[in-house]
Order: C-alpha cells, then structure tokens, then sequence
C-alpha cells in the first residue's frame, strides 16, 4: 500500500500556503492551507502534520483526519483546520489522479455539468462599481461582490450606510447581480437600518451582516429582512455551524475548504446544511488549489448555487492570481457566468511546480502578509 513518502510546504504570492505530498509510488497531491495573515502559525501546524503521518498510508483519508482533528486534545480553530486542509486536499488529489479520476467521481458522482462562480470587485464608489461590473460582464461574469463600507462604530451615521445602497443600484444597472460582503463591520445598532435601505434593490444575498457568533442579532435580523443572510468563512467545522443550523439564522452557508478542514469537513457541512434547506456558497478568495477543490464540492452537493472566484485580490491588481501557476489557465474560464466541470484527475488542474518553487524562494525574502488594522477617529478598534 502506498504511503506519504514527502510533505512539503510552499509559501508563494500574493499570499497562499501550498501543500505538496508525495506517495510512495510517486503520485504527487497538491493542498491550500492558507489562513490569511497567519502563514507562519500555519507552518507550524503542517510541520507537526507531516511529522504524524509522513509513512501512513495515503488512502486512509478518513482515518487522518479524524487523527490529525481527534487526537490532538485542542480541536478545531483557524490555524489547526487550516493545516489540516491543505493535508486532506492533497490527499484527496491524490487518491483521485491513482484511480485516473476526478475527485468529484470519487464523492459519488456529479450532479451538474457546469459550476456557477461570481468575481470580485474592489472599488467602494458607485461610479468605480459600475466600471468593475461592465469588467466582469466582459469576462463572462453576472455576478460580483463587493465590501461597501470602511469601518463603522457600533452606532454611526445613518448616511454611513448610503454607500452601500448606491453600489447595489450602480451594478443592477448593467444587469448584474451584487452581493455585499460587510465584514461584520456592521454592528446591531446599525443593521436593520441597513437591511432596510438594501431590501428594496434586492441585493444577491448580504454576508457577514454581522460578526460571527452574534447568533441571537442574525436570527433577529432574518426575522426583518426579505434579504438572504450569509456568513461561514470564520466558521472551521460542523460544530460551529451547528448552532446557526439549528436556529434557522442564516440562509447561506459560506465555509471556506482551506480554513474549514478541506474537502472532507466542507462537504460534511454541506450535507449538514442540505437538512435544513440552507444553500451553499463556499467561500474562496484565495488561490488556484482551493477553488478547484471547491468546485469539486460543488459538483456533488445538491444544496449548492454559487462559488466565489476572486481575482485580482486588491484594487491595485497583484501580480500573481488564480491563473498565475496554472499551467492551463482555461480551465478556470468563465462564460455567462459558469465555469464547466472539471473532467482531469484529481483536482483537475495542472500547476506549474517549477514556479511555484521559484516564488516559495523569492516570497519567503519578503515579510509575511499583515492584515490591516483598522481605528476609529477616537481611536477605538474597528472591524477589518
């Protein structure tokens, strides 16, 4: 039976952490286990991985991860579920490409034919929206989010909220859907306030209207709204997302296969969803790796309806994107708003190893990625 014989980390712009396992018999996995702002924590946990199941068999998915969540005493949280799914990703890549298959032939068999993907947009001005929505109209896109305000106090000006409203209007113009992703920036003051200007433009759905574990403020909130309600990237397994379910809060579940344990923990809390009739929408502002792995959950969970696809991550444009270590960036290609099921083995992707080496060398000369910190004019705390 063939073993994990190697278990190597990358770090590579604009921000990602990449896993890469070797088999035995020389079948190569490749994993995302990026935590944005907290690589090096991430490290740590993938080294301790790599030294309890460098030598165990590959197949034995199910049993690693149980190990690698289980016996650790200390379970879940960002860092060691992070780790984790950059492991199960590749081990599932792996899996699939020895039976010549794409994973989602191995999670019993696809449902659709073709994902559907919204992208990003960055500007915060409604005149600048509109340019960014015409962009991703051009590449084949009739979806987008956006974040539309800065920080806010857990009480601000009414007029704080205007912003948002007009980014909505801005995009419905070109015939585009918006959904606006808050940060939980917003605080419990302010957010039926804000439900209240959106709901009458009908925005796709709002994400993270409030900042996660306010469980009691979101189930209030979906009692006022017409609006669908979002949230789960800060959400690392099916036990955090149990008490959402269970109170009937949100109608979109967003976890994100890098941050959440993979492929195998995301699909659970897909499937957990499905019996509440809440929908899926995973999060993914990240690299080539975790959206491939997402699209592979997509195509076998009944429940799901749309993938977010980001690229560039910041106004500024970065020079490394989803496309940038692929070797076939058509794959990712988008058009009236799908992109078509993967059919290659495993992930069914193809990177660009020699790049990815290259820039592992190059980014580990650089600081770290920080996220910002964010103050009030008094300067109290805010919400990145």
């Amino acid at each position: 039976m063939a073993t994990i014989a190697k278990f190597e980390v990358f770090r590579v712009f604009p921000r990602w952490v990449i896993v890469r396992l070797e088999s035995s018999d020389g079948i190569v996995g490749w994993g995302e286990a990026t935590l944005e702002g907290h690589c090096e924590a991430v490290e740590g946990s993938l080294m301790d991985l790599a030294e309890c199941f460098t030598g165990h068999p590959c197949d034995d998915i199910e049993q690693i991860w149980q190990s690698a969540f289980r016996q650790r005493f200390y379970r879940s949280g960002p860092v060691l579920m992070s780790a984790l799914a950059g492991l199960d990703i590749a081990l599932w890549d792996m899996k699939a490409k020895r039976f010549r298959v794409p994973i989602w032939s191995l999670l019993g068999g696809k449902l659709r034919d073709k994902i559907k993907v919204y992208g990003g947009a960055y500007e915060i001005t409604p005149e600048k929206m509109k340019e960014a929505a015409l962009v991703r109209k051009s590449q084949g896109h009739t979806a987008i989010k956006m974040t539309p305000t800065d920080g806010l106090g857990w009480l601000d000006s009414p007029s704080a909220l205007d912003n948002a409203v007009e980014c909505l209007k801005a995009v419905k113009s070109v015939g585009m859907d918006l959904a606006l992703d808050f940060h939980g920036r917003v605080h419990k003051p302010m957010v039926r306030q804000l439900a209240a200007a959106l709901a009458p433009h009908h925005p796709l759905f709002i994400e993270e209207p409030l900042l996660p574990g306010q469980i009691e403020g979101i189930k209030q909130l979906a009692g006022q709204t017409s609006i669908p309600i979002a949230l789960g990237e800060r959400l690392f397994s099916r036990w955090d997302c149990k008490a959402y379910f269970e109170s009937a809060s949100i109608d979109i579940i967003q976890p994100d296969v890098s941050h959440a344990g993979g492929i195998s923990e995301t699909l659970r809390i897909a499937r957990m969803a499905e019996a509440y009739d809440i929908a899926l929408a995973p999060h993914c502002p990240l690299g080539p790796i975790a959206f491939a792995a997402c699209c592979q959950i997509a195509m076998v969970s009944s429940n799901f309806v749309i993938q977010e696809m980001q690229y560039p991550l910041h106004p500024g444009g970065d020079t490394c994107d989803i496309f940038t270590y692929l070797k076939d960036p058509e794959v990712f290609r988008v058009t009236d708003g799908y992109v078509q099921a993967f059919t290659a083995p495993g992930l069914g992707i193809e990177l660009n190893e020699e790049l990815i080496r290259q820039t592992d060398v190059k980014c580990r000369k650089e600081a770290p990625l920080r996220l910002p910190k964010w103050n009030a004019a008094d300067g109290s705390i805010q919400e990145w």
